[in-house]
């Protein structure tokens, strides 16, 4: 196990990665240092649960910043950093694909050739026990038909603007393991859901859309299928890996729950029918939307490694998991306004050209 104290978390304003925060301060003895741009979808709302810790601090940089981030990095000295600032839509990516070349690519870029100068930097007893972590998608992977499901061996064939350039970050992350010997790990993981996910993604987007009696937009015939990791499942996997993964490994972090988007919808319309009953059935407001440009058909991981090397398993079924989500939107209305209110209106997206 590494002797971790000190984490640089990049996104840690946003959903996963404020997960993951929490989690690591859970432990009493470990610093967290987030840096965050924050964009449209990092907003310190997020992180009030955690903000006065004094193992806790925040700058706000964007990852491009060259100098910002060499300065933040030597000053604080971490033990390892945890990658997850992205720009992550995929429908934002096919309206501006700019954004996502420049955060994913030339962002990781960036940070990676800070990690290495400052690890070189390192003694050997501290560069036995540094890590980078890259948290990537399984997007990258296409994809798959009715049968089968990705392994950390699955060649890449993206499909969209944005699992394209995750997947070339993930490459760059392993080159500067193979050429430079930076210390690093790749996990994948699957769809995430839960508390504080920005409301353009389908389960927080039909949630808010139901409180509200708006139609719930359904791409297609709602019939592709995701496998759904509750997030905080995910931050546990995260963090089992940051502190006993090996070097130079990849973990794939799924959550054994596949569905059809149209199968996600009914089981939301359903839970609320249940928590806040509406005298027609939530069900009336499904209306099918023209689907997506080159929407993959199903994502399934096969996450048998991480369990059986490091012995993570997801605690959530994703009907208890749905639940806890439901009921945290229906307690939390001010934060999703809070976050929504300058810079989303739930409009579709995704249908422009780039």
């Amino acid at each position: 196990m590494r002797a971790i104290k000190k984490v640089i978390i990049t996104g840690g304003a946003g959903f996963i990665g404020s997960a993951c925060i929490r989690n690591l301060l859970s432990r009493e003895d470990v610093e967290v240092l987030n840096i965050d741009k924050l964009t449209y979808a990092g907003h310190l709302e997020t992180t009030e649960s955690f903000s006065k810790n004094p193992r806790y601090r925040f700058l706000q940089i964007d990852i491009c910043d060259k100098n910002a981030i060499a300065k933040a990095v030597n000053e604080f000295s971490p033990d390892a950093i945890l990658h997850l600032a992205a720009e992550s839509h995929v429908d934002r990516s096919i309206d501006g694909p700019d954004q996502f070349i420049e955060t994913n690519i030339l962002g990781t870029y960036n940070l990676l050739k800070t990690a290495l100068r400052y690890y070189q930097s390192l003694d050997a007893k501290r560069q036995s026990q540094f890590l980078f972590q890259h948290i990537s998608t399984d997007e990258v992977f296409g994809s798959l038909g009715q049968d089968g499901y990705f392994t950390e061996t699955t060649p890449y064939q993206p499909s969209s603007p944005y699992s394209a350039s995750k997947a070339c970050s993930d490459h760059l992350v392993r080159a500067w393991l193979t050429t430079f010997k930076l210390p690093t790990i790749v996990t994948n993981c699957s769809n995430n859901y839960g508390p504080y996910q920005f409301p353009e993604k389908l389960i927080p987007l039909i949630i808010s859309k139901a409180v509200n009696q708006e139609p719930l937009p359904v791409y297609g015939k709602g019939d592709n299928v995701r496998d759904w990791l509750y997030v905080d499942d995910h931050a546990a996997a995260l963090v089992e890996v940051l502190f006993r993964g090996v070097v130079g490994e990849t973990y794939n972090i799924g959550g054994k729950n596949e569905k059809t988007n149209l199968e996600v919808v009914h089981l939301i319309c359903d839970l609320l029918q249940e928590l806040v009953p509406n005298k027609s059935s939530y069900r009336d407001l499904i209306t099918f939307v023209e689907d997506r440009p080159g929407h993959d058909l199903r994502y399934a991981i096969d996450c048998q490694k991480i369990q059986n090397e490091l012995g993570w398993q997801p605690k959530e079924t994703f009907e208890t998991g749905l639940k806890r989500t439901i009921s945290w939107y229906l307690d939390n209305q001010n934060w999703v306004r809070a976050v929504t209110e300058q810079d989303y209106s739930g409009d579709r997206l995704g249908l422009k050209t780039a």
